[in-house]
């Protein structure tokens, strides 16, 4: 039996890089710079970072997980800028750092706010994105 040329966890990738890729291709005029501007600060990469992450935590690469990450990775866009979403991640990844060194992410003001609204905009993403919802806990 002949090797596949390409490790399935790769070819997986790949499928999903240009289905996100595409998914930005339309034959339709663009939306106005506001609109557009507003859900759309995202980079690419950072999308299918995110998507690929969370299917992870959802059991796996497979179309059904895919449907439901990129919708989350869509609905969490349009509750925050990138900017926003980053640092939020940060805060949120870092805040059980011990000592001093967790302390900067800990004690700004604008670190609890933003680690609200991103678990807020997750939230929503669940809600609106997977079947039954807030019921289902996903890990943050």
């Amino acid at each position: 039996m002949k090797k596949p040329a390409f490790p399935l966890n790769l070819r997986w990738t790949a499928t999903i890089a240009a289905l996100i890729l595409a998914s930005g291709c339309t034959s339709t005029p663009p939306a106005p710079e506001t609109a557009a501007k507003e859900t759309n600060d995202f980079p690419t990469l950072a999308r299918v970072e995110y998507v690929l992450q969370c299917m992870q935590e959802h059991g796996g690469q497979n179309y059904n997980n895919l449907y439901h990450c990129t919708c989350s990775a869509d609905k969490i866009a349009s509750k925050m800028s990138y900017d926003e979403f980053t640092q939020a991640q940060t805060f949120t990844y870092a805040l059980n750092t011990a000592g001093d060194r967790g302390g900067e992410f800990r004690d700004p003001p604008e670190s609890a706010k933003l680690r609200d609204k991103y678990k807020e905009a997750k939230t929503y993403a669940k809600e609106a994105c997977f079947p039954g919802g807030a019921a289902k806990d996903v890990k943050k």
